[in-house]
Formats: structure tokens, sequence, C-alpha cells
């Protein structure tokens, strides 16, 4: 699979603004090579040449198609940045082409589409990740260690969210061409669930001893975006009266098989900073996210109400409980939101490269990304839908 020097040779699909920054990553790791390119814009696409032949010395393949990719013998991977809806349809077509995929993150159109995932990985063998940045924050790492090591007891509870004013981004969608607009217009559900899920399904064993049984989920009304536009842009703007079906804040709460819950937030239409919002809950104490801060029992009882007096000490858990991945890990600049971009991109290129499992599993991409129809489907009906064991019965096994 890889060249005389090791390298894996890669075929990146998508070159809007993720794509493009990812693609940067990829250029600065000696053991990648990009040498196929596609988008569906022919600017980005000779952009994007001429930035790896400037980089690497030669020029990519470069096509509009991406099926053309797939066919080349001198790609050995697949990076596929996309807007959201053609991300599973590209990753089921690299497994059935033998090419192992990596695909950025958002949710899925359907259920179906999800089982198609699974079906295909299962039936080619090929290895498909779903590239979840946030599993490898530094806080979300250490938190997962800490309970791992029982600090915070048996866990009952967690919650987080994706709290992320994308006003602006959103109403200017055409002018960048960007997919989000489409989704806020037509759709109403939990749209981008994995930053939020994904580490908190990983510290609950999802898929390994445990699943995700249920889910119910409700939005609000949908303002934020139409007082935006007409504020920023004015009446006459193509939006300014355009209905908006994504509410501005949609709750989604999930029964796991162990008994845990687990409440996501979609939060991206009103004013506000941003925050993934973690919180864990277990039987000896807790974290949370917004305010830096771990609660122990028996520990901080005496700042029950007043707790403020001990924020910010996620520092003093550091030196016991930093998760390996970052000890002595000092991010460059450009690593990516942190280095989390950077630790997610190592973990599949050296799982393909060793020939290990990915450490997110298919099952896991097929169940985090079903949340954005399983809670539109709640939306719709008002009520409580099951989420598919997409492992056939084998999170049992644990």
């Amino acid at each position: 699979m890889a060249d005389k020097n090791n390298a894996l040779n890669a075929g990146v699909i998508g070159l809007g603004g993720r794509g493009t920054g990812n693609s940067g990553l990829l250029l600065r790791m000696d053991d990648v090579n990009i040498t196929a390119i596609c988008d569906l814009y022919q600017d980005r696409v000779d952009k994007m040449a001429g930035t790896v032949k400037e980089k690497r010395g030669v020029a990519p393949f470069s096509t509009l198609d991406y099926r053309e990719v797939l066919e080349r013998a001198d790609v050995d991977i697949i990076f596929v940045f996309t807007g959201w809806e053609p991300h599973i349809e590209i990753a089921v077509a690299s497994m059935k082409a033998g090419k192992p995929v990596a695909v950025e993150v958002g949710g899925a159109s359907s259920v179906y589409e999800c089982w198609e995932l699974v079906n295909t990985h299962e039936a080619s063998k090929t290895p498909c990740m779903l590239l979840e940045n946030c599993c490898y924050g530094r806080n979300e790492l250490m938190v997962m260690n800490m309970i791992r090591r029982g600090v915070f007891g048996e866990i009952v509870h967690c919650q987080g969210g994706y709290r992320h004013d994308l006003r602006h981004s959103l109403t200017n969608s055409k002018e960048n061409r960007h997919y989000r607009l489409r989704h806020y217009l037509s759709r109403s559900g939990d749209n981008y669930p994995t930053h939020d899920l994904g580490p908190i399904a990983q510290m609950l064993d999802i898929n390994n001893g445990n699943r995700m049984v249920s889910l119910v989920s409700v939005a609000s009304k949908a303002r934020g975006m139409r007082e935006y536009i007409r504020r920023e842009k004015g009446p006459d703007y193509y939006l300014a009266n355009a209905e908006f079906n994504q509410g501005d804040i949609v709750s989604t709460i999930i029964k796991c098989a162990n008994g845990e819950t687990i409440l996501l937030t979609l939060d991206t239409t009103l004013p506000r900073a941003y925050s993934r919002a973690l919180q864990v809950q277990g039987t000896k104490g807790m974290y949370q996210e917004e305010n830096q801060s771990v609660f122990l029992d028996g520990v901080h009882d005496e700042l029950e109400f007043g707790w403020e007096k001990n924020w910010n000490n996620i520092e003093q858990f550091r030196k016991d409980y930093e998760h390996p991945l970052w000890v002595g890990y000092e991010p460059d600049k450009d690593d990516g939101h942190g280095g989390m971009d950077y630790l997610v991109f190592r973990a599949f290129i050296e799982s393909v490269r060793d020939k290990k499992p990915t450490p997110i599993s298919v099952y896991d991409m097929a169940a985090w990304m079903s949340v954005t129809a399983l809670s539109e489907q709640s939306i719709a009906t008002g009520a409580s839908v099951p989420v598919p064991d997409f492992t056939k019965g084998k999170w049992m096994a644990g």
C-alpha cells in the first residue's frame, strides 16, 4: 500500500475552507503524499494543485469527479472534506474500491445510509474512520482518563453541546459556496452532533459494553437567523424573508443500555460565546467544561454554594491524570484546533500504516452520525425513537 519510503499516497476530496486547512496539515507530514485532489469547483482544484506542487514539487492528479480519484493506483487512502451530504456516499464508494477512508464530521441524512456504511465495511473489511477531532481534545482525554481511574465514581449523566454562533457564516453561504445554509432552511434536528457526542460516547463505552438505546429531541422556534439577516443585510437581501426550519435550540436526551443519560444541545443561531459544554457527573464527583472545574465528593463539599471559588482548578489534576497522548505534546500553531486535528489525523494514518483497527470505528461513526436523522424524526413526531444497534449485538462483548 505504501511506497518504498513508507509514505501513504492520499486522495483528498473536498477543498473548501476545511478541506484546504486539512490539506495544509497533511502537507506537513513526511509520511503522506497528496497524489490526487477533487472538488466541485475548478478554481479550488487549481489553487490546491498549485499549493501541493509548491510544497512537494509534483502537482497532483486533479478532477471534479471523485470517482476518478478512487480509480487511481497511486492513491492508497482517501480523505473526505466535502459538505455533509456526500460524506457517507463517498465513504461507501471508497471502501468498495478498497481504499481506507477518513471522513470529516457531520450528521447523516438518513439511518439507511448509516446501515450502508456499516454493511459495506463488513463486506469489504476496508478501514473507515470519522475524523472527530474533539475526541482528541486535551481536556476531553484527561477527563476520560479520570473516568477510567474511578475519580468520578460510576458515571450517571453526561452532557455536551455544539454552541457556536454561526449566523455570519450561514448568512454568507452563497457568497462562500458553503453547504450549511440549505440544511438550516430545510431541516430541523441536531445537525452537528459528533463534536459533543463523540467524546462522551467514548467515556461511556458506547459500542464497547454499552450502547445508545433511544433518544428524544425538541426544537425551539426559529428566530435568530431572520433577525440577524434583516439587521445585518437589510430587507432587500435574498434571505430577508426566508423561512428557516432549523430551530434555534435543539435539545436531545439519549438513554443508554447501562442506564446513563446524555443531554446534547445544538445552539448555533443565537448570539453566544463558543462552548462544547462538556459535563460529566458520577457518584463521586463531576467535571464541568464551562468553568474548567472538577468537583469531588468529600473534597470540595464546602464549595457547594460557592463553587466559583473552585473555578479553573483543572490544572491541579494535570500531573496525575494527563492523558498519555498529551504528555509532552506541545501543539504547533498549525496543528489545527489546538492540536486535536493533528492527533486525529495521525490516529487514522498510523492505524492504516500499522494495519490496526481505527480508534473510532465504523460502528461509532454510524451511531454518532445517525443522531441527526433520528433527532429530525423525533422532532417531527414528538416521540422518542429507538437508536439502531449498528454493531448487531457485538457491543455486548465489551
